[in-house]
């Protein structure tokens, strides 16, 4: 599970509704810094989180992306933490709806944006910009691959899925507070004696399980798209940290170059650089976007 700095949008950041033509999302929205020597925004950014993640997840990127002149927009997909979505309705969690939520979203904020999407969120933004590539002005794979998860991820994956076919959310909960190994796909664990637990627990049981069993078989049969993504003319960014158990690097770095992708590798990071190493994730974001915007490969 990805663990935000805080729950707490800092100054500067919005908590609001993301009204769309497909549904209200809840959304952490950020404008760009004025200043003198840059009086227009450069662009616009949508990020999407990745399984049993939130909005919050991204956090810290706001700051530095304003700094750098890019306006922020993090949602909760639906089912997610804030956002609605049903309990136990799996067939509104496929992944053609998801991305045409994000389509969604995109028109919703009125001009073309950066798209982001770490682990889930990466293929979900995948087969958005797959349905329709014109909302968007460049695609970032955050710590998402080609395909599915990796064999221990996946057993991982099925563990919940089981125990959330026969228990509810909160017995769940309780469950892997029991539990020392790590869990899912996201990184961290959940009891290290930190004090954003009660956060956690909050935006866990606040998360749709048909949505949590959906994306968790999404994630383990995910096939691989990467020829047909490459075929559209999309500037592409794959970035991770330097260690992943979810994908592993090699093949992060080959699938990079089947999609003459950007490449970014944050060191001292792992499968979540946006909660690890932020500034040097935003620094990363801002430079490929400034390199697309002046027309650099």
């Amino acid at each position: 599970m990805s663990r935000p700095p805080t729950f707490t949008p800092p100054a500067g950041v919005r908590a609001r509704r993301l009204v769309t033509a497909r549904g209200e999302f809840a959304a952490l929205d950020a404008a760009a810094a004025a200043t003198d020597a840059r009086p227009t925004v450069k662009g616009t950014v949508l990020l999407l989180p990745g399984f049993t993640g939130s909005k919050e997840d991204f956090i810290a990127l706001h700051a530095p992306l304003a700094e750098a002149g890019y306006r922020t927009v993090a949602v909760d997909g639906r089912g997610q933490y804030e956002s609605t979505g049903p309990e136990d309705d799996e067939t509104a969690y496929a992944q053609d709806e998801l991305a045409r939520d994000v389509l969604a979203q995109a028109h919703a904020l009125g001009t073309p944006v950066h798209l982001v999407g770490h682990s889930l969120g990466g293929q979900i933004a995948r087969a958005a910009v797959l349905l329709d590539a014109s909302p968007f002005v460049s695609l970032t794979l955050m710590a998402s691959g080609p395909a599915q998860i990796s064999t221990s991820q996946q057993e991982r994956v099925k563990l919940l899925r089981d125990a959330l076919a026969v228990m509810d959310m909160a017995q769940v909960w309780d469950a892997i507070q029991a539990m020392d190994a790590p869990e899912e796909t996201d990184t961290g664990t959940l009891d290290d004696g930190l004090d954003d637990r009660a956060d956690l627990r909050r935006r866990w049981l606040a998360t749709s399980p048909a949505q949590l069993i959906a994306t968790g078989r999404l994630l383990c049969t995910e096939p691989d798209r990467v020829a047909e993504l490459a075929a559209v003319p999309l500037p592409k960014h794959v970035l991770s940290g330097e260690r992943d158990d979810t994908w592993p690097i090699p093949l992060l770095d080959e699938m990079a170059g089947r999609l003459d992708a950007h490449r970014t590798v944050v060191r001292k990071a792992e499968h979540s650089p946006n909660t690890d190493q932020p500034l040097e994730t935003a620094r990363a974001l801002a430079e490929f976007w400034d390199r697309t915007q002046n027309g650099q490969p």
